[in-house]
């Protein structure tokens, strides 16, 4: 996992980058504020890049969509203090993929991080337990209308199997491997395959490092 941290509390920064390089990952960058991040985010090819919610110059609230328009494929975790239920809202609504809480250690942080790598959306348990249910996207209401073979399809497509692995790891012929990935991609309402995993990756429908099916 390749991560950046962006964090204007610099022996927390460091120290977090260190743990997550004890743990095998790739720190990337260590930056202290958000312009920092937008400089260094096209050119790192982060998976995750961890970001504080509050820096001396306000929140970055306003900031994360144009973070994320200028690394779309990274997934983005926010670091917050607030447990406030509308603050952490709002930053799931912008798109990030995970709320950390500073009280949190820097192994549990470590460890949400991977979770999101993975192609989870994870809030911290004492974040988690103050908000209200969130409500499914449209592409996971989308999922429940595929059938369990089309699920499985899904899931291969985001392991990287295309429609000739598809025929053979399922047995079944290429036409009708084409067929089930067809009905996918109406389904989820995508038109290619490269669509229908990133769809599937975003919205926490397959895990993109295991491969398996999230959703219930």
């Amino acid at each position: 996992m390749r991560v950046l941290i962006c964090d204007d509390h610099a022996v927390f920064a460091d120290s977090l980058a260190l743990v997550l390089r004890e743990k095998g990952h790739a720190v990337v960058g260590v930056v202290y504020s958000p312009d920092a991040a937008l400089r260094l985010l096209p050119e790192v090819c982060a998976d995750v890049c961890l970001i504080d919610l509050q820096f001396p110059t306000g929140s970055v609230l306003g900031t994360l969509p144009t973070l994320l328009a200028a690394a779309p494929e990274t997934r983005f975790v926010v670091l917050t203090g607030s447990t406030d239920p509308g603050t952490v809202e709002a930053t799931l609504a912008a798109g990030v993929r995970g709320v950390a809480h500073k009280g949190q250690q820097a192994a549990e942080i470590a460890g949400l991080l991977t979770r999101v790598h993975a192609g989870e959306v994870v809030v911290d348990p004492e974040t988690a337990g103050r908000l209200p249910s969130r409500p499914r996207t449209e592409a996971q209401r989308l999922a429940d209308y595929l059938t369990p073979r089309e699920r499985e399809v899904l899931t291969r497509l985001v392991r990287g199997e295309n429609t000739a692995g598809l025929a053979r790891s399922m047995k079944i012929t290429r036409s009708t491997a084409r067929s089930h990935v067809q009905s996918v991609l109406t389904k989820l309402g995508v038109h290619s395959q490269r669509e229908a995993v990133i769809v599937a990756a975003r919205h926490g429908l397959v895990s993109v490092s295991t491969g398996e099916w999230l959703l219930p």
